[in-house]
């Protein structure tokens, strides 16, 4: 039996997505610059600085954001790779911070992008988060521990790991494959159809929003074990509504599919959440 799925029929509201979710967007809209403070409070004096430097392209572009660190990577129009590092540290006083971060280095010369440093403690750690504009095609490696991944305008084989941070994916294609275990997932697709592969994400702890335009054609699959669906538009499901969804919308096409254990799940049109 068909039913029609929307915002009026479907009453299960969404309830409760995870913070990561919103915090995750929030942070994929700031730019890429130092934050007036950083490690305790006002406990320790900070450090912080932006260094820069290009590669060449080719081959896979992969990034270890180590503890504490975020990614952040851009497809861009240049035929090379841009690779910005947020160097920020803490210590005891001001000097000691600034001497940290000398001691801080950006290994990029090896099959991936990472920094090393000394070792941390209470009062003396640091870290680095990396903004990385890259050809539009491009195939990525990404992860990271205690920070957010933020993926934009990426056509490739993409792959992304991420422990406590949200996730943020916006006009990528592909094969894009990836979830994060404490953390938000936001999706926004783009286009008429899924360009490439498939897109297989999923978070543990954390809601997914994910938003397409109209008229985008892809097979569907979404859902949540404890938490709920809400659908801002109207879809056709086939036989009994339950905290997963699995169907064709348009024409059907590649499987988009964004799963999540512990958090809701919300699909809007486009821009619809901004």
């Amino acid at each position: 039996m068909k039913r029609w799925l929307g915002h009026t029929v479907l009453t299960i509201a969404l309830l409760t997505l995870a913070s990561g979710a919103a915090i995750a967007q929030r942070d994929s809209r700031n730019s890429f610059e130092c934050h007036d403070s950083w490690g305790d409070g006002d406990r320790l004096e900070n450090h912080c600085e932006i260094r820069e430097q290009t590669l060449a392209a080719g081959g896979t572009v992969t990034v270890d954001a180590g503890q504490n660190g975020g990614i952040f990577v851009k497809g861009s129009d240049r035929n090379d790779i841009l690779v910005r590092s947020r160097i920020q540290s803490a210590a005891t006083s001001r000097s000691e911070a600034d001497e940290l971060a000398k001691q801080i280095r950006i290994e990029t010369g090896g099959p991936r992008i990472y920094a090393s440093g000394p070792s941390q403690h209470r009062d003396f750690r640091w870290s680095v988060s990396f903004e990385v504009l890259v050809p539009r095609q491009s195939n990525l490696s990404l992860e990271a521990h205690n920070g957010g991944i933020s993926i934009a305008d990426v056509n490739g084989r993409i792959e992304f790991n991420c422990i406590n941070g949200g996730v943020v994916l916006r006009r990528v294609g592909g094969r894009v494959r990836g979830g994060t275990t404490n953390g938000g997932l936001i999706v926004e697709l783009a286009g008429i159809r899924w360009e490439g592969e498939e897109l297989d994400v999923k978070t543990i702890n954390g809601g997914v929003m994910m938003s397409l335009p109209e008229n985008y054609s892809a097979h569907l699959e979404t859902g949540t074990v404890n938490g709920n669906v809400s659908v801002d538009f109207p879809v056709t499901v086939q036989g009994r509504i339950t905290r997963e969804l699995s169907l064709n919308l348009g024409s059907g096409g590649a499987t988009v599919r964004a799963m999540t254990t512990n958090g809701g799940v919300r699909l809007t049109r486009t821009n619809t959440y901004e």
